[in-house]
């Protein structure tokens, strides 16, 4: 057994002196905000009340992007700075982004030209960042790039280039950041409530779920960047808030590689309810998405319906060949969005996908919206705001040119390249030779890394996030769990008991995701 890093990390969050910043939730916008602050030279604390990462921000469909739609739709100025984003984070963590090639398939005369125009916006909306020019493509090159796309009636397409992410390693990534520039950050420690003292909110109580024991932590500005919670802390403030949040979710199915066996995926521009939908390569599979169904609350486990699923496979159907069905689905997870309210009766994929900071008359200041992409664009805002309102010293954003922890140019093995500059630590440890289970990538000794270095905690936090096993075959994930359960008892010093209670758990939560 190693040291426990948490009791460190526990006493200084503790620490009797005010925070500069607390921001509470550790998603793309809190952990954005939390790196923007703490590389100003803020005093800055993160509190996640499960793991980092564990919502939406694990459960995209893995692209950095633009957003196409966007462009359609006629939001240029959120297109324009997306794709400046982009075009940052490529260049500041270079070992969790990479340049994918997207082909619209054209079947019909006019689809090509037409797409094209637009996408020659995209580009030029890009400027310097832009990664690779869109073209033409004829049937031939097409199908050279994608070649179980269906043949029939294909005329050619158009290829655009976009960028890809493994989100819930950047987010890890941000985390180990934000300990690098002097950060602390807690997972495991639900925000249970606010302090106030003259109408003011100057900190906040939090549970050490480990433990069971509260704490009081306070700060001169508190962040409520809780994602499609943030109605829940707004009203540990005010019980009568209303709602800032119409929530909606969308749905991923994964199959094997070989539904898409080349090097590019496939972007359909419009599907039957008017959305888009894309059949992506990631870790030696492929994820097939979105939906956009509102849903009347919010939950940590949201579930697919069966319509969504049909309709994935349906319009994958309409230009794959061969086609996925049910039986060749390894997983399917979903993600709420956190989208702001607008007027009733408004269709929530024409809900503006732009960040909204808003602040109480009592000071909490609230992020949410927005989207990956523009994670860095959010905490830069927010922490304008904060500063302001608190009376920090006025600093500049380094964000913009800042090199994420372990970023690295080196042509490291696929697998390995997540991890950047800390590969080499990750393949000395016990067990960088055994996998955890045959029908997955993943070692034993990435479990012992993510317990001495990445905050893992659960077993779940292992299989979801630090690895991606949930998500690449759910069923290969429950039976791997007890192996896993090993690996971290032993690391954390925990029991048999423990253990097993571990294992229930995970396969409790990693059941919702196999397709029966």
């Amino acid at each position: 057994m190693t040291t426990d890093p948490r009791q460190a990390a526990l006493t200084a969050a503790t620490t009797p002196e005010p925070w500069d910043i607390l921001v509470i939730g550790g998603g793309a916008s809190g952990l954005g905000t939390a790196v923007e602050a703490a590389t100003r030279g803020y005093r800055t604390l993160l509190l996640e009340a499960h793991d980092y990462a564990k919502g939406t921000s694990s459960r995209s469909t893995k692209l950095v992007h633009g957003g196409v739609r966007y462009l359609a739709q006629g939001n240029v100025s959120l297109v324009r700075e997306a794709l400046h984003e982009r075009g940052l984070l490529k260049q500041n963590a270079p070992h969790l982004v990479r340049d994918l090639g997207f082909l619209i398939a054209a079947y019909k005369w006019w689809a090509a030209p037409f797409y094209g125009i637009g996408l020659k916006m995209y580009d030029l909306l890009a400027g310097k960042l832009n990664l690779q020019a869109s073209r033409y493509v004829n049937k031939a090159q097409a199908l050279a790039r994608t070649p179980t796309l269906k043949q029939a009636g294909l005329k050619g397409g158009i290829l655009y280039f976009d960028g890809q992410f493994d989100d819930s390693r950047l987010a890890i990534t941000l985390m180990r950041s934000l300990e690098d520039h002097g950060g602390v950050t807690l997972n495991h420690a639900p925000v249970v409530g606010l302090i106030r003292e003259g109408g003011r909110v100057v900190g906040a109580r939090f549970r050490d779920d480990e433990t069971g024991q509260e704490h009081e932590v306070r700060a001169r500005a508190v962040v409520n960047a809780t994602g499609v919670f943030v109605d829940d802390i707004r009203r540990m403030e005010r019980s009568d808030v209303k709602p800032m949040l119409s929530p909606s979710q969308g749905v991923h199915v994964v199959v094997d590689r070989r539904f898409l066996p080349g090097d590019s995926a496939i972007m359909v521009p419009r599907t039957d309810d008017g959305r888009v939908l894309f059949a992506v390569p990631w870790h030696d599979h492929v994820v097939i998405g979105t939906t956009d169904t509102p849903v009347p609350e919010t939950s940590l486990e949201p579930r697919a319906l069966p319509e969504e699923i049909d309709f994935i496979l349906r319009t994958a159907a309409q230009y794959m060949d061969p086609a996925p069905t049910r039986a060749d689905v390894r997983s399917v997870y979903v993600g709420l969005r956190p989208l702001v309210k607008a007027a009733e009766g408004t269709d929530t994929k024409s809900l503006s996908r732009d960040h909204v900071i808003r602040i109480s008359d009592g000071g909490l200041i609230t992020l949410t919206g927005g989207k990956w992409t523009t994670y860095r664009r959010m905490g830069e805002d927010t922490v304008n705001r904060a500063a302001a309102q608190a009376g920090l010293p006025e600093r500049l954003s380094l964000t913009a040119g800042l090199k994420l922890h372990g970023a690295t140019q080196a042509d490291l093995p696929e697998h390995w390249k997540v991890y950047g500059t800390d590969a080499e630590w990750v393949q000395s440890l016990p067990g960088a030779n055994q996998k955890i289970h045959q029908a997955l990538p993943y070692t034993e000794a990435e479990v012992r890394w993510a317990a001495r270095a990445e905050q893992a905690r659960t077993v779940e936090d292992v299989l979801s996030r630090r690895l991606r096993a949930l998500l690449l075959n759910a069923q290969a994930s429950i039976e791997a769990a007890p192996r896993v359960a090993a690996i971290l008892a032993e690391e954390l010093g925990r029991d048999q008991a423990w253990q097993a209670g571990q294992v229930r758990a995970y396969t409790d939560v990693a059941q919702g995701y196999v397709l029966r």
